[in-house]
């Protein structure tokens, strides 16, 4: 499918692909809209932008209008689409060398075939008033830390104040967590600046739920505020995504759950892919993940603020399916499942409110039975032989330590399910 964003596009006809209005108000019903208030809000907070991260925002809320518009359901075999994108960017020559690097990126993110092209006239930074208002502070800091309300930023974000750092929090704005992020902020790091943007994607027509590529806005995001930060340092400037290492790999529980049916939102291989883009294009910003070789529970144990912790890891959210149970925990989709294990590795109560608090009942759901399987599988046969397939040395370099993390994530979630009578 054709896909077309800009600022002010043509709209096409069904044959022709979706037009989306990017930064802006669509001129028709039949154009999808991406990113209106974004601008609002960069200006509202005073961020100095460079139009080479412009542009990366750019490509990236192209890369979520597509995903959102394009339906898996008519692709050939259900899953697999082929997208074509044109985005429009203030600087075509310097994003047409690296279009096919891009694409390999987003076809390991979200199990599609992608061919970019980029054309000019894309939209320019929003202007930056000289004069600030009163009481108006500059946004300052020394590094960016992505915080989506989850446990995982939760955790680094304290980690970072407490080793002395000023981070700016970057968050994408989710229905559920907005308030829930700010809390987080004004209780972690009081005075700091704490920015929420929304990439706010509405397609014309029926909405694709997988969001297999959502992950590139969240990066798109932070670079925003490290680009406003990069001016002055004399050095890159380092973007903190917290994530767990077992996560981050989220190594496919079965057979039947391959590639990317198996989100790979934080993946270190595709952030590998994004960090050399952004260096090929001059981007002075370092993508880094503390926890990659820690696992959730690992990471509760080290968390250096504990009585911090213990007051708002209940408050966090890691639920697949929030919004489908009135935000409130599952408790028996993967992430909850994880989750769980963690909070009992960590050996504190679990104070999370969860729909289905009984696992053991629910020991045919499928993701119960997946993570399961792989936990018999993984204490039958190892687990190099269960992992192997998802952690190459061609993509990573050394696999030992992924592989070490993987296991003892593994070790995690079979204590929970043999606690709670699945195993």
């Amino acid at each position: 499918m054709r896909i077309v964003c800009s600022q002010t596009p043509t709209e096409l006809n069904d044959a022709e692909g979706i037009a989306f209005a990017m930064y802006t108000a669509p001129s028709s019903g039949k154009i999808g809209r991406i990113g209106s208030a974004i601008p609002i809000e960069v200006r509202r907070l005073g961020l100095k932008v460079d139009p080479v991260s412009w542009d990366f925002l750019s490509i990236a809320l192209a890369v979520i209008a597509a995903d959102h518009g394009c339906l898996r359901k008519g692709s050939a075999d259900g899953w697999t689409r082929q997208i074509d994108l044109s985005v429009a960017v203030q600087s075509p020559l310097t994003w047409r060398p690296h279009a096919d690097a891009i694409g390999k990126a987003l076809g390991f993110l979200s199990g599609d075939t992608w061919n970019i092209e980029f054309e000019s006239g894309g939209p320019t930074p929003p202007l930056i008033a000289k004069r600030r208002r009163r009481g108006q502070r500059r946004p300052s800091g020394d590094t960016v830390c992505l915080l989506s309300g989850g446990m995982d930023s939760l955790v680094g974000a304290i980690d970072l104040v407490d080793q002395g750092r000023t981070p700016i929090f970057v968050s994408q704005r989710t229905r559920g967590d907005c308030h829930r992020q700010r809390v987080f902020a004004a209780t972690i790091g009081s005075g700091l600046t704490h920015l929420q943007l929304s990439h706010a994607a509405r397609p014309p027509g029926a909405a694709e739920r997988s969001q297999r590529a959502r992950s590139i806005i969240f990066l798109a995001f932070g670079l925003l505020a490290a680009s406003a930060l990069g001016a002055e340092a004399p050095t890159s400037v380092q973007l903190v995504v917290p994530e767990n290492g077992f996560i981050s790999m989220n190594v496919p529980l079965t057979n039947l759950r391959i590639g990317s049916l198996s989100t790979r939102t934080t993946h270190p291989y595709f952030i590998q892919q994004i960090q050399g883009i952004w260096a090929a294009v001059g981007l002075n910003v370092e993508v880094v993940n503390p926890y990659q070789f820690r696992t959730k529970g690992e990471l509760l144990v080290e968390c250096r603020r504990q009585d911090l912790l213990q007051t708002l890891a209940s408050q966090s959210t890691s639920c697949g399916r929030f919004g489908r149970y009135g935000y409130k925990h599952c408790g028996r989709c993967v992430p909850c499942m994880v989750r769980r294990a963690a909070i009992r590795r960590w050996g504190q109560p679990d104070g999370t409110a969860y729909e289905f608090a009984d696992l053991n009942t629910q020991r045919d759901f499928d993701d119960v039975r997946s993570l399961a399987m792989a936990c018999l599988r993984v204490q039958a046969e190892g687990v190099e032989r269960w992992a192997s397939g998802a952690i190459s040395y061609a993509e990573l370099g050394n696999p030992a330590p992924f592989m070490e993390t993987v296991g003892r994530g593994i070790d995690e979630a079979r204590s929970l399910l043999e606690s709670s009578g699945v195993l």
